[in-house]
């Protein structure tokens, strides 16, 4: 366990220069100043952290990504929440992105994921005991990161369990999160104040 901090520390200290901080308003230009403007009004707060203040370098693009991300907090989600997080999870582990683990890891506890899930998720390792959703989401959302294909049985699997429209919310979750992981490790987001990083870089 100690090694384990010891190698997020060090990792953390060598990555954290952040690289696309908040622009501040009087030096955003009109079309970052009426992006922040609809993303208030869609959310109903300010445009303050990431990733969305780094998605903003790129204005046209804030609101289609919040409009995902909108969309998966709503009952149209076929998944329903505990899944939904449970493939963020997956997406933020393989990305090793601690800024969407922070945000996302309570609520997948609070949408009925079990800590020892989220915590072998977090170490890299196949959690043991899942239900059968979870293992068939599992597979399905690994398969599609790690070989960037979804073998035909495993793809059966999640279409006699989630359907087509299932099957294509797992494999949207784990591309917009690669997107949220991509564009934020890029930028070298850092965590909120007082959060503190709960995943170690995997071994190279």
């Amino acid at each position: 366990m100690r090694l384990l901090t010891t190698l997020i520390i060090t990792a953390t200290a060598l990555c954290a220069q952040d690289r696309m901080p908040p622009i501040p308003a009087d030096k955003q230009t009109d079309a970052q100043k009426k992006a922040a403007a609809d993303y208030k009004a869609l959310r109903n707060t300010d445009l303050v952290g990431p990733p969305w203040s780094v998605i903003l370098r790129v204005p046209d693009y804030v609101i289609p990504a919040l409009q995902m991300r909108l969309h998966n907090q709503t009952a149209n989600n076929p998944l329903g929440q505990k899944l939904t997080e449970f493939a963020i999870l997956i997406a933020a582990r393989h990305w090793t992105n601690n800024y969407e683990w922070n945000a996302h890891s309570g609520l997948a506890n609070t949408a009925g994921l079990t800590a020892p899930i989220i915590a072998a998720i977090a170490e890299g390792r196949r959690p043991l005991g899942m239900a059968e959703d979870e293992e068939i989401l599992y597979d399905f959302c690994t398969e599609l990161l790690n070989n960037k294909s979804v073998s035909d049985g495993t793809y059966a699997r999640a279409l006699a369990k989630f359907g087509e429209a299932g099957s294509v919310e797992a494999a949207s979750l784990e591309g917009y999160y690669t997107y949220l992981s991509m564009v934020m490790n890029t930028a070298r987001s850092p965590m909120p104040a007082g959060a503190k990083p709960q995943l170690a870089p995997f071994p190279k």
